[in-house]
């Protein structure tokens, strides 16, 4: 039986809503439900952090000058970074500072720039690209030229610009959301324009403005919908690029500033301790690569799951779910 339907309790098959067959098409990925167990407990450390701090008994900016060695530079004092029952991670070199609640409250940092930034992006990639297919044609020639314009810019050399000039009032996570938002929405509006460029010209979309709807009452309700696959998958993608930016911004010290920690930041930091503390390099580094590669595989999970005849590139599970994700493909061509 196709899993368009699903069978009820009084025996009538009824087929299934397009919401339910996405869960299912994206439940039966067993690497993404992996990754999105790990990314969930990523974003449960990051909002719990003041109570994870606070059952640690520690906070991100408390030095600690007796848990380091003066004598040799500031080394930790103790195996592993200084790990013990008080500073589960350890402490950072030089300051002393306990390293789990950089962590934690890093990870809030990160996270949020690079969400924030996303739903930005998303809404003005949206906008503009309706703008562009719906408003004419000097509004498509306009929106187009601009989009071109911010495609071509080089993002690092203006965003470096951009921090250099930028007010020192303006909280810095503020700001590097709104130029990481502000300069990589080009994407959205492109993929947004043609999609609405094709659909405006089919049958039920002409039939709906000719019944009287506005141009974006039919936006709303004719395009907008149809476009929600494409533009999903590609918000889950720009999260991970996001996540990158505002590590690679920091790492270049230009991003977060001290004492509020991000992992780029303590990447920064942890460059010249990568012997001398490994741990103070290895457990950001190793978090943001998890974290970039769960938000990638469920990328591509959804993209797959909005799109059952695009066959997945995750060779990941087992021949079961392989054999099942080629049986979708052959009912769905």
């Amino acid at each position: 039986m196709s899993e368009a339907l699903l069978t009820t309790g009084a025996g009538v098959v009824a087929p299934a809503s397009g919401g339910r067959l996405f869960w299912r098409r994206l439940r039966a990925q067993r690497a993404v439900t992996a990754a999105a167990a790990v990314f969930a407990l990523l974003v449960l450390v990051a909002l719990a952090a003041p109570l994870l701090t606070a059952l640690e008994g520690q906070d991100p900016n408390t030095f600690h000058p007796a848990l380091v060695d003066s004598a040799s530079g500031g080394v930790p004092i103790g195996p592993f970074g200084g790990i013990s029952g008080e500073h589960w991670l350890g402490v950072e070199p030089q300051t002393g500072r306990d390293l789990f609640a950089r962590i934690v409250y890093g990870a809030r940092v990160s996270l949020g720039v690079a969400f924030v930034a996303t739903v930005i992006q998303v809404a003005l990639g949206v906008a503009l690209g309706l703008f562009a297919a719906l408003g004419g044609r000097w509004a498509d020639q306009i929106v187009s030229r601009v989009t071109d314009v911010a495609a071509a810019l080089p993002m690092l050399v203006i965003t470096l610009g951009l921090l250099a000039v930028a007010p020192a009032s303006i909280p810095r996570p503020v700001l590097i959301t709104l130029i990481i938002a502000g300069l990589g929405w080009f994407g959205t509006s492109k993929i947004v324009r043609a999609g609405a460029l094709s659909l405006k010209t089919l049958d039920h979309v002409s039939a709906a403005r000719l019944s009287g709807w506005g141009t974006w009452a039919t936006a709303r309700r004719e395009l907008l919908p149809a476009l929600a696959a494409p533009v999903i998958t590609y918000a889950v993608l720009l999260v991970p690029t996001n996540v990158v930016a505002e590590a690679a911004l920091s790492f270049l010290g230009v991003g977060i500033k001290p004492p509020t920690p991000s992992w780029g930041q303590m990447l920064t930091d942890a460059n010249t301790w990568y012997q001398a503390a490994p741990t103070y390099l290895l457990l950001p580094a190793g978090l943001l690569f998890i974290t970039v590669l769960s938000l990638t595989v469920i990328g591509e999970g959804v993209r797959t799951a909005l799109d059952p005849r695009a066959a997945s590139r995750l060779r990941v599970g087992t021949r079961k779910g392989i054999k099942a994700g080629k049986s979708l493909k052959e009912k769905a061509s």
